[in-house]
């Protein structure tokens, strides 16, 4: 039977490739594994716009096998849509981290901002730990957790 066996990457559109690759490597201390402009036929039939001009950029995950892939549409219509935790389709992606609060300071020193400050979980698998959602250039909910 078919099945899936793992982990490939986790993709984000982005506004501005430049902005969101330096937040991702410089801020957060991603790998910047390789860029592309990709300029084959199939690109376009793949995400549903032809005529795409598609940028891109695949960072991989520290002490991790997983990637992150930024992705800036360019030469289509797009729209900014509301990001905020609740709404239908959004989604996070989380990060273990070994200590939160220094790491927090320093991120909110460079302009980063948060849907809070640093919590401490009483119940459920991180009780006793530390978390905190923070807000990429996009608005995309990234989750620190301790």
């Amino acid at each position: 039977m078919a099945k899936i066996i793992g982990a490939h990457h986790t993709g984000f559109t982005v506004r501005s490739l430049e902005r969101s690759i330096a937040f991702y490597r410089d801020l957060l201390g991603f790998e910047l594994v390789f860029r592309w402009n990709p300029q084959a036929p199939y690109v376009g039939e793949l995400v549903g716009y032809p005529d795409v001009d598609l940028h891109g950029a695949i960072l991989r995950i520290p002490n991790s096998a997983v990637f992150i892939e930024l992705l800036e549409y360019r030469g289509i219509p797009s729209v900014s849509v509301d990001m905020s935790n609740g709404n239908i389709g959004n989604g996070h992606i989380a990060f273990k981290v070994d200590e939160l609060d220094p790491l927090y300071e320093r991120l909110v020193a460079n302009g980063v901002t948060s849907v809070s400050k640093p919590v401490t979980p009483t119940i459920g698998p991180n009780r006793g730990g530390r978390a905190v959602y923070l807000i990429d250039p996009d608005g995309f909910r990234i989750e620190l957790i301790q």
